[in-house]
């Protein structure tokens, strides 16, 4: 999506097996993750669109990394892209609200994306039924034009939320 809000990702096989490994970054540690959750960060509405693509159903406060330099990333994303809608996350401010131009435009590029190489290479870890409702979300997030709101159906926010 163009938003460094991952840090680079490798696969790799450890001592107990193949995992992911993430570039390790140093994190301004006087930032109050509370009140960060709760800010306006446009990053962080950049995250939580970013977390309705890939369906996170585990944002929590401590996976939110602020830099030094004032820059947010997102981390644990071991809980994504299931096929069932289970979006948690403390990431709610934006509920329902219009989506910002730019998210519209990088979710536009994303979806042509998905109809190709991107759409290919996520195919390669996930099940087909899972691409699918990712390609379904983007869809809905163009369609709609607005953040998703919480589900009746399922908790929106993970717990513990840090």
């Amino acid at each position: 999506m163009g938003w460094d809000i991952v840090r680079p990702t490798v696969l790799r096989d450890g001592p107990f097996g193949i995992g992911m490994a993430q570039l390790w970054i140093d994190i301004d540690e006087t930032v109050d993750l509370g009140a960060l959750a709760r800010s306006d960060h446009p990053q962080l509405r950049r995250m939580a669109v970013f977390d309705a693509v890939v369906n996170n159903a585990d944002r929590k406060g401590g996976h939110l990394l602020p830099t030094p330099d004032g820059h947010i990333y997102g981390v644990d994303h071991g809980v994504c892209f299931s096929e069932d809608e289970k979006l948690r996350t403390l990431l709610w401010r934006w509920r329902g609200k219009r989506l910002t131009d730019e998210a519209i435009d990088v979710l536009s590029g994303l979806r042509a994306q998905l109809e190709g190489e991107l759409g290919d290479a996520l195919a390669g870890f996930l099940h087909h039924q899972e691409v699918s409702a990712t390609v379904r979300r983007v869809d809905r997030l163009l369609s709609t034009r607005r953040h998703p709101l919480p589900s009746d159906d399922w908790p929106p926010v993970p717990w513990p939320p840090f």
